[in-house]
């Protein structure tokens, strides 16, 4: 993970405002029920909610900067969430959970095949009888991965009440044998050009190689969604959403 990325939290926060993600997990959750746990919980944007619906709930991150973050929200906000700093690959909470999820592509801060059985296995043993993991990746699109020719392209444009206007502009190339996206990400203002520039590389997982993943993390894929509206999974569809449990 690249922590000069996320060392930004409040600008992380205003870049990535949110969508359906949250509203998805934080019903998920209530229809689950119980304790819940998400890894790589960034700012607290999707847990903060959850927690406020009752939940007994725990964020992990490694980012020091982003648990900062979500601390000062949920205070603000008068809402108790355990938040711990650790690795997703590698933690023991002494306890398990009914819910546990990863969203937002964060899953793909993990580049090794190694890594991600990794994480899986230690998430099995944190589910409690009948719990569910649920996480999002994006659907690769190999059209566009081969597109990724190192050109700083802008991305976006957010406003931020501090400095007016941020763009965001963007470089990536592909790493077709290691399936990572290579990027650095440049913030502007007119007076501050480049004042944040953050190396920041992604893990693609392919369709075919995921159930793969998770079945040698001891989980079984029990559904894969291909959007938020819960479409089926397909070729065209924007993201795998998937709906896991202990095998």
């Amino acid at each position: 993970m690249s922590d000069a990325f996320y060392t930004h939290a409040s600008l992380y926060d205003l870049m990535f405002p949110g969508g359906p993600g949250a509203d998805f997990y934080r019903n998920a959750a209530n229809q689950q029920g119980g304790g819940v746990l998400e890894l790589g919980c960034g700012t607290g944007h999707k847990l903060i909610p959850i927690a406020a619906d009752g939940h007994p709930c725990t964020g992990l991150d490694l980012s020091t900067h982003m648990l900062a973050e979500a601390r000062r929200k949920a205070d603000a906000r008068g809402v108790t969430v355990e938040w711990l700093r650790g690795d997703m690959r590698a933690f023991d909470l002494g306890r398990t959970f009914d819910f546990v999820f990863i969203a937002a592509n964060s899953l793909l801060h993990l580049h090794e095949a190694d890594d991600l059985v990794t994480c899986f296995r230690t998430i099995r043993r944190h589910l409690a009888p009948g719990a569910r993991f649920v996480f999002d990746v994006f659907n690769p699109n190999v059209r566009l991965l081969a597109r990724a020719d190192g050109v700083r392209r802008n991305r976006a444009t957010f406003p931020d009440p501090d400095r007016g206007a941020v763009t965001v502009d963007v470089a990536e190339t592909y790493d077709a044998h290691a399936q990572v996206t290579r990027g650095t990400w440049h913030l502007s203002t007119d007076v501050e050009p480049d004042f944040v520039v953050a190396p920041l590389d992604i893990r693609s997982i392919f369709p075919q190689e995921l159930p793969l993943l998770l079945t040698l993390g001891g989980l079984r894929l029990v559904e894969r969604l291909g959007d938020w509206s819960g479409r089926p999974f397909a070729a065209d569809t924007p993201l795998q959403l998937c709906i896991c449990e202990a095998a």
